[in-house]
């Protein structure tokens, strides 16, 4: 049981992490290139205020044909001059793409970097990566769900990472670790500490 378990866990750190982290990697990116807050600059003498909010924001991003492919709705966002911050609150991200499972991210709050090379979600972070219509065998692979209370996204270096208590489930099981580093690169997943897993019962096929 021992080895089967492990086997379980070596090909789900390989697999549905580097699926759902990876395109919120590549979600990120569209986040800092396309969806930035332009208010006036002025010299904020050492105050963090905002030079300028929207209420009840949202912006899109269309595909040749108008369809809707990418979006970010938040509650509210502002944009600090000092530091060059945009910040939302209660972010919603949606990633949809031709022939790919929809991806959602939500947070209590998300800060975007003004050089556009961090993002952080913060509270209540969850993504979810819809489960795949077609795959091999006919079969949905099932909803993967990852949840923490932060996610750094570098997204120059296609890497996340956070230092907090991290779940990631999906209909075979649910991975329970303490901090996580995912490079996009190289499709690696490393679990800093307490990694721990939960393996459904299958019933054999055989």
């Amino acid at each position: 049981m021992r080895s089967r378990a492990q086997a379980w866990i070596d090909r789900f750190v390989t697999w549905s992490p580097v699926l759902l982290l990876g395109a919120l990697a590549a979600l990120t990116y569209w986040l800092n290139a396309q969806v930035r807050i332009a208010g006036p600059t002025f010299d904020g003498s050492g105050r963090h205020d905002p030079d300028v909010f929207v209420e009840n924001f949202k912006a899109v991003n269309l595909d040749k044909d108008g369809l809707i492919r990418q979006a970010l709705i938040a509650r509210r966002a502002q944009h600090y001059p000092d530091d060059d911050t945009t910040a939302f609150d209660a972010p919603q991200v949606i990633f949809t793409d031709p022939d790919k499972p929809r991806l959602e991210i939500t947070a209590n709050r998300a800060t975007v970097t003004g050089d556009r090379e961090h993002a952080y979600f913060e509270g209540n972070v969850r993504a979810v990566r819809e489960a795949a219509p077609d795959v091999p065998g006919g079969k949905p692979d099932g909803p993967i769900t990852v949840e923490s209370e932060f996610l750094h996204v570098i997204p120059k270096e296609d890497r996340i990472v956070t230092d907090r208590p991290v779940t990631i489930t999906d209909p075979r099981g649910i991975i329970r670790a303490t901090g996580l580093e995912l490079d996009n690169k190289t499709k690696t997943v490393k679990f800093k500490s307490r990694l721990s897993g939960q393996l459904q019962p299958q019933n054999s096929s055989r």
